[in-house]
């Protein structure tokens, strides 16, 4: 799969608060990527970066394969915080000012209006808009001369359900239509609805990357326990697909690889002549995992 954007030990601090170090992954061309993480950790500064609105004090990236970021740019669609859209003007004035800004896309207002569903509304001021639409027409001045990758910084901060349901939903249709898209998110949820791949960001620190169902795993746990302790230990941990046994107090709390259930273990245990007294599985959630690799 080509590479879309590889980053390579980007830093950056801010006098003595290091806000990104040695931050390092690809992106994927065609994918859905979640820059995850809780507020502080570095998203925004890394976007900035990646945008050429920030320097980064060490380290370096490249778009599209191109060494020239200038040129990349002209490719990339970008929401960093919200427009200055004027009020009192339509979205369709209010694209054209963004097409001039641009320096192009002035004859995509009407394509870009209907990818994000306001085609209805392009005469109506912005001022009349919900926060939804508001955003929507963000996006679609985002859209103008159709870029090939999007970056978004939170695209859903601030909307109530109904807007953020709309916004998910057009980010994943903007994917199927062939943009490659990147989004900042502090959101488990949020990534785990819209995303194909995440990079996991805690303090300015990249914790893990990769396809989100490989990283955001969730890992369920068996507990045991027999009138034995020590000797059902022992003998557990001879079981192939058991990747740890902890003991606490009575109980062992085993972490299994995917094909191990709850019976396999009870049969494996009576087989050797071990009587569990208790089996119970625990399912762990993404949240679970999520607040433990960004949690201290």
């Amino acid at each position: 799969m080509e590479t879309i954007l590889s980053i390579n030990n980007i830093s950056k601090a801010y006098g003595p608060i290091q806000a990104l170090k040695n931050v390092s992954f690809d992106v994927p061309q065609g994918c859905v990527f979640g820059i995850l993480g809780p507020n502080g950790s570095g998203k925004t500064t890394l976007l900035g970066i990646l945008l050429d609105v920030l320097k980064a004090d060490a380290g370096n990236y490249t778009w599209l394969g191109n060494d020239n970021p200038h040129d990349a740019r002209k490719k990339i669609g970008s929401l960093l915080e919200t427009p200055n859209f004027y009020h009192y003007l339509s979205a369709m004035d209010n694209l054209k000012i963004a097409a001039a800004i641009k320096q192009h896309g002035d004859e995509d207002r009407l394509r870009v209006l209907e990818k994000v569903n306001l085609l209805q509304r392009k005469d109506s001021k912005f001022q009349t808009y919900s926060l939804g639409m508001k955003q929507r027409l963000a996006i679609a001045s985002t859209l103008l001369g159709s870029p090939k990758v999007l970056v978004f910084d939170e695209p859903t901060n601030g909307l109530d359900p109904a807007g953020i349901a709309e916004i998910r939903d057009l980010i994943r249709q903007l994917n199927t239509e062939g943009h490659t898209i990147i989004m900042a998110s502090h959101l488990l949820d949020e990534v785990e609805k819209v995303c194909t791949h995440v990079a996991i960001l805690k303090k300015g620190d990249l914790l893990l990357s990769g396809p989100v169902d490989e990283v955001l795993r969730s890992e369920d746990q068996i507990e045991i326990s027999a009138s034995n302790v020590a000797q059902l230990l022992s003998l557990i941990q001879t079981m192939p697909g058991i990747i740890s046994a902890k003991q606490q107090l009575n109980t062992i709390t085993l972490s299994c690889d995917a094909g191990i259930t709850p019976e396999s273990i009870n049969s494996y245990c009576t087989d050797k002549g071990i009587t569990l007294s208790h089996l119970l599985l625990k399912k762990k959630s993404l949240e679970t995992k999520f607040m433990e690799l960004t949690n201290n």
